[in-house]
């Protein structure tokens, strides 16, 4: 059993004859690895916009520096911002953050309502229940990636869009 730091359980208790099925495996698989993600995404959002920031708060104060260090250093810390910000945009770590993290969440919901007999499995026997977990989890699953591709076939068409 997980515990907190004051002994107190941090997950409920699962069956062992759960815990071996694919249904449940896939679904503490399927949310440790969108709360993973979500916390990588956000970890690379919150780094490149506090990069910018810092950047773009020393713009400011390259003015006094000498004229030619001033120029070249002011030029610089734009041109690492726009980077930065590329870099943001391509690989979409706000979104995905966010898209992770609302996917993590909606499967420890699924895994409380399983857990708990409540929900879509009120009053069903442990075969039925876990039918049902499965098919929910593949939904939520597929839903989030196929919520990924249409993104990632817009900001792909936008982009080509552009170019021409």
């Amino acid at each position: 059993m997980n515990a907190t730091n004051n002994g107190a359980p941090s997950e409920p208790p699962v069956p062992d004859s759960i815990k071996t099925h694919p249904a449940w495996f896939r679904l503490i698989d399927q949310r440790n690895w969108y709360d993973k993600k979500s916390q990588h995404c956000q970890g690379w959002y919150k780094r490149l916009k506090l990069a910018q920031i810092a950047l773009a708060v020393l713009i400011p104060a390259t003015s006094l520096l000498p004229a030619d260090c001033a120029k070249w250093a002011a030029s610089i810390a734009g041109i690492l911002i726009a980077v930065l910000e590329a870099a943001q945009q391509m690989n979409q770590y706000s979104t995905l953050w966010v898209t992770y993290r609302a996917t993590a969440e909606r499967l420890k919901h699924e895994q409380y309502l399983f857990l708990a007999n409540a929900g879509p499995y009120k009053g069903l026997a442990d075969p039925a229940r876990l039918i049902a977990l499965a098919e929910r989890v593949e939904e939520h699953v597929s839903t989030e990636h196929a919520n990924w591709f249409n993104e990632t076939r817009s900001s792909v068409t936008a982009t080509s869009e552009d170019k021409k």
